[in-house]
């Protein structure tokens, strides 16, 4: 693996330790895809920093089981900026 792969995949794990930053986060900020931000985690990081992996996917794992909830927040808060237009 190249080194500037290696040197991403932890800057991109301690951002999302760091801002407990969902995946979609971390690609706008990073400039790079959602694919590249799980692929990184998930494999690329596991050869580098085994412990660090864990930690940024048990963040990516609390983010993900709150996905749902964030969805209907952002949905109400849609709604809800119409109605007062009215």
């Amino acid at each position: 693996m190249k080194d500037y792969i290696e040197e991403r995949a932890i800057n991109i794990a301690v951002y999302i330790i760091d801002n407990n930053a969902t995946v979609r986060q971390t690609a706008k900020a990073f400039g790079v895809s959602k694919s590249t931000v799980h692929k990184d985690v998930t494999s690329r990081l596991m050869q580098v920093n085994p412990a660090l992996a864990r930690q940024a996917r048990t963040v990516l794992d609390v983010n993900k089981s709150e996905r749902h909830i964030r969805g209907g927040l952002a949905t109400r808060e849609k709604y809800a900026q119409s109605s007062r237009g009215r």
